[in-house]
């Protein structure tokens, strides 16, 4: 019998994006810290952000005014206290990663001065300019800046290619109180699970868009913390509010590939098929309107035309100023034969961001002791029914920072856990049948496409989740009878967050921001958060 392994730190951080390697940082110098990456460490939704990160540089900008154009993209579901506090500490969290050495694209600051300053470009439903930036390729700068620092920090322990299984709680082993003491993980690379015992956890494992069939995030993206989460016992809150970005590049060599936000706020127009542009006429922000009105717009014209996508253009701009600001999407452009300067671009829309999550407090905490969630895991009230562009990398560094000052004020006063029993495989076995799993998931994704997607209807729902209850007793079952495996591990997570958002969204009566529902197409006067409970555990 192979000898159990436990690892032991302060703190045990799920996940090695934004969120994960800021909050890392800020403890490393403090406590001793593993940080678990489920892939490689760059294998996350931050390498591949495109357009940036939102504050308030520009003089004639205002923290007021950031304030006011979250609200307006949130519908009607933002928590204002919230987003004052994240608008208003957006420049502290922006300075610190100038500090760390991310390098944001600048600009000569007038004709009769060397000095330059940050060149600050405009998304959807932004009043103003204030999107720092690192060319086309924002996230990359951010990810590889700071993993450089994580990999030579002493107190900072990585692991990589490791799945989180579940919390380990207090509750589960019959203990006094509720506190979490850790979590199981499966090594991927020698296929065993081991054990880390931690002060305090915290989930910074993103979102949740793998549940859908079409999405433009990295294949980790499968819901592991919202899931872990609610199996300990935390509340969750409008998993029905999935942002689908409006341009994700239609090509069957590139189904994950997006194209930024700022080629629209750069002058970019969405054509139909016939060279017609569409958004003038759904909206006077036409291209700049928030992403759930142009991803509505799209789905729409496609269906009305049966069409397979629309177009992007921006080759009316200088071919010059598009490879200055867009150098990655127009070196993978040319790859698949297509030139942005000269052309069109086919677009389609595609699931792309979890607005709801786990709730937690303004320092990130949940409901369940020394739990944290942070960054697209977490619902903050930021977001509410619609997240505005590029607040989502500022709400991973505004939130982690919030946490590492919580968790520095508690380090001392939180005792180690205790022994924890090492993870039981005496009763299954080796896996008989994949294809089971294989063909789930693809049941899985597609009716979650085509019942919850970005246009819903109460018989929908109704399907989605009668399917989705099935799926969950054959993917218990079969949890509960075999060794876990990669894809055995996200399915069951991936399930257990469908039933959430089809939940969700048969609770809201209404359409708001990203839940358009055919049955209740005006919006609630009085609307309120959707927020789901787990049933009390014994």
């Amino acid at each position: 019998m192979k000898q159990a392994i436990e690892h032991q730190s302060d703190i045990l951080v799920i996940g090695s994006g934004a969120a994960g390697l800021t909050l890392a940082l800020h403890l490393a110098e403090h406590a001793s810290v593993t940080l678990l990456s489920k892939g490689p460490l760059n294998e996350g939704s931050t390498y591949y952000a495109q357009g940036g990160i939102a504050s308030v540089f520009d003089e004639e900008d205002t923290i007021e005014s950031h304030v006011a154009d979250t609200l307006i993209a949130g519908a009607g579901l933002c928590d204002e206290t919230v987003v004052t506090y994240t608008a208003s500490n957006a420049r502290a969290a922006m300075q610190w990663l100038i500090d760390s050495g991310v390098a944001f694209d600048t600009e000569e600051n007038g004709s009769n001065t060397r000095e330059t300053r940050y060149h600050l470009t405009r998304e959807g439903g932004h009043s103003h300019r204030r999107i720092l930036h690192a060319a086309d390729a924002t996230g990359k700068e951010v990810q590889l800046t700071l993993q450089q620092r994580i990999l030579e920090h002493p107190n900072i322990h990585v692991l990589e290619r490791y799945n989180a299984i579940d919390l380990i709680t207090s509750r589960k082993l019959g203990r006094l109180g509720n506190r979490v003491l850790g979590a199981y993980v499966w090594n991927r690379n020698n296929e065993r699970v081991e054990t880390v015992k931690a002060k305090f956890v915290a989930l910074a494992t993103g979102g949740s868009s793998k549940v859908y069939q079409y999405t433009s995030n990295p294949d980790v993206a499968s819901g592991d913390g919202i899931a872990m989460a609610w199996r300990a016992g935390c509340r969750v809150a409008n998993m029905e509010f999935n942002q689908f970005h409006p341009t994700c590049l239609y090509h069957s060599e590139a189904r994950n590939f997006l194209l930024t936000e700022a080629l629209r706020g750069e002058g970019a127009y969405l054509l139909r098929p016939d060279g017609s542009r569409f958004m003038p006429e759904i909206d006077e922000r036409a291209e700049l309107a928030p992403r759930d009105i142009v991803a509505r717009a799209i789905d729409y014209e496609m269906k009305r035309l049966g069409a397979d996508c629309v177009y992007l253009d921006i080759s009316h701009k200088p071919a010059d100023f598009i490879i200055k600001h867009f150098p990655t999407i127009h070196q993978r452009c040319l790859e698949l034969g297509m030139d942005m300067t000269k052309e069109p671009i086919p677009v389609v829309p595609a699931a792309h961001y979890t607005c709801g999550g786990v709730m937690t407090d303004l320092h990130g905490q949940t409901d369940l002791n020394g739990l944290y969630a942070i960054g697209e895991v977490a619902y903050t009230g930021l977001h509410g029914a619609n997240r505005l562009a590029s607040n989502s990398l500022l709400e991973c560094l505004v939130f982690a920072r919030a946490a590492a000052e919580d968790i520095r004020s508690l380090l001392h006063k939180v005792p180690a856990p205790g022994a924890l029993p090492a993870w039981d495989e005496s009763q299954v076995t080796n896996s008989d049948e994949e294809v089971v799993i294989a063909h789930n998931w693809h049941e899985l994704r597609l009716f979650m496409w085509d019942y919850v997607g970005i246009v819903r209807s109460d018989k929908r729902l109704a399907r989605a989740l009668r399917r989705c209850h099935l799926l969950q007793q054959e993917i218990q079952e079969y949890y509960s009878n075999f060794r876990v495996s990669n894809n055995l591990l996200e399915l069951r997570n991936l399930v257990q967050v469908a039933e959430l958002i089809i939940r969700c969204a048969m609770e809201r009566k209404e359409s708001r921001g990203l839940h358009y529902n055919l049955d209740y197409p005006n919006l609630a006067d009085t609307p309120k958060p959707t927020i789901l409970e787990p049933a009390k555990h014994a």
